[in-house]
């Protein structure tokens, strides 16, 4: 007779009357190659292995520890080395999703804004940036930048001088980079993907000024969100014509052109070299019904719940 374990399946006891058999021990089960008829079925254990549960975990044989979870937390002979650990790493991933939310949650309409840490204030990016960072805040946004130097600098610093909030959202890296002084709230992030939920999560557009690597990355991000539909759609402008006709130009004759991406993908894009034109694009494309958190004056615009 073939006996389940697990299941809540009762194994066969000595001394019990034997259960029916089921319609395939009635038919007759097929007896591998190797094995003549009546020989025991060596395959299936006589007895269930030990089994310990830890939690939504089941450890068996080998696996099973002869202590419990208390014993081992309260023992202080362990060695540091669990904070490196990847179940450790998702519990700081957790805290800093939840120091994000928590810290953002009562924000009011906000624009991320992207553009590289290496612009000087000298440089005519900076000004620009710092005017866009103004005229957002005029026009009733929060303004979202990654925090550092160079053009993140001038929009925060933009829309703090012209009553607005400025947010930014630092990054843990190699080198040290502070939160700018433009900041009026920031938070650091360890981890790029959880940075990357809240310019999202929080933003309700997005305008990039010429940038790098990383003002790309967010970029192309973004427009994947949007395209494959998992963030509704909202605009995307590209500050400076001369910086970022060359990408679009290769997008339309190459990816375009090859069908990696379709034709129409492209409107998802606007560009600009005016910073009213872009507050505009802004302004036009988050005004349609949907949800979207209301627009508070510059002086209200600078107070958050914390």
């Amino acid at each position: 007779m073939r006996v389940a374990y697990g299941s809540g399946v009762t194994p066969f006891q000595p001394g019990e009357p034997a259960a029916p058999l089921d319609a395939a021990d009635a038919l007759g089960t097929p007896v591998p190659a190797g094995r003549s008829q009546g020989e025991p079925d060596t395959d299936h254990q006589s007895s269930p292995p030990p089994e310990q549960r830890r939690g939504a975990q089941i450890a068996r044989r080998g696996q099973v520890r002869h202590s419990t979870a208390d014993q081992r937390l309260l023992a202080n002979q362990d060695s540091g080395d669990f904070v490196h650990s990847d179940p450790w790493r998702v519990l700081r991933i957790q805290s800093e999703f939840v120091e994000g939310f928590g810290l953002l949650a009562d924000l009011p309409r906000a624009v991320t804004v992207f553009g590289s840490a290496r612009v000087p204030r000298d440089h005519q990016d900076y000004a620009v940036g710092r005017r866009l960072g103004g005229a957002l805040a005029d026009a009733g946004f929060a303004v979202i930048t990654g925090g550092g130097p160079g053009a993140m600098e001038a929009v925060n610093r933009g829309a703090q001088e012209a009553g607005g909030l400025s947010v930014g959202l630092g990054i843990e890296l190699p080198f040290e980079q502070r939160l700018n002084d433009w900041v009026d709230l920031g938070v650091s992030f360890r981890y790029f993907f959880v940075r990357k939920t809240m310019f999202v999560k929080y933003g309700e557009a997005f305008v990039c000024l010429p940038g790098g690597f990383g003002t790309l990355d967010e970029l192309f991000e973004a427009l994947t969100l949007v395209q494959t539909g998992k963030v509704t759609r909202f605009p995307v402008v590209l500050m400076g014509v001369d910086y970022w006709r060359g990408l679009l130009d290769w997008l339309r004759s190459t990816v375009a052109a090859t069908g990696r991406i379709k034709e129409t993908d492209l409107d998802l894009v606007s560009i600009t070299d005016d910073v009213d034109e872009a507050v505009r694009l802004v302004v036009e494309g988050t005004a349609a019904p949907g949800g979207a958190r209301p627009s508070l004056p510059p002086s209200e615009a600078g107070r958050v719940a914390t």
